[in-house]
């Protein structure tokens, strides 16, 4: 056996464990959406020491920001980690949810443009994971479903230390189909 067939046994086994260690997808359900940064930071979830927990938290803040853009940044701000919102970031996040406060709602299970995105409650959402959501070191990007849309939305994580933060966001946020009370070809 070649030192290269070695280096090949080695990569194969440490990419085997990693692989191992990556959960395909994740539910999570909360009885009650939180309404301000210090209920988040009483969820279990705000641990964040999966990119997973992250992700579902964003889903989170970003409702929170629809009915109350203040308390929503805090909960953002306390996701993003290290970095706060800039002042383009939340423009960004106003000009999308102006008028749009069902985006984020769309990510939770029984939210269809029938019912208004109208959740089924408890609020249970689920983010999903695909064989490259883990090929940069360091960083994750996995996938929510939208009721409002064909496909899921990317939604990336950053790692630091033993936690994981929101890197961007930007895609959760873009135009699904609208609700059915404000869809004028609607019958």
């Amino acid at each position: 056996m070649s030192i290269f067939d070695n280096l090949k046994k080695g990569f194969a086994a440490a990419g085997e464990a990693f692989n191992a260690e990556i959960k395909p997808r994740e539910t999570f359900t909360f009885p009650a959406l939180p309404e301000s940064v210090d209920e988040m930071k009483a969820l279990p979830e705000s641990a964040l020491d999966t990119p997973f927990k992250a992700a579902a938290l964003t889903v989170c803040a970003f409702c929170a920001y629809a009915a109350a853009p203040e308390i929503g940044k805090s909960m953002i701000n306390f996701l993003k980690g290290p970095e706060d919102l800039t002042s383009q970031d939340e423009a960004f996040i106003c000009d999308r949810l102006i008028g749009k406060e069902y985006v984020p709602f769309s990510y939770f299970a029984g939210a269809l443009p029938e019912n208004d995105y109208k959740a089924d409650e408890p609020y249970t959402i689920t983010i999903t994971s695909n064989t490259y959501s883990f090929n940069t070191e360091g960083y994750a990007k996995l996938f929510i479903k939208s009721g409002g849309a064909d496909s899921p939305r990317p939604i990336e994580l950053r790692r630091k230390g033993t936690q994981w933060f929101l890197w961007n966001y930007s895609s959760i946020l873009m135009d699904i189909r609208v609700p059915k009370s404000a869809d004028p070809w609607s019958e």
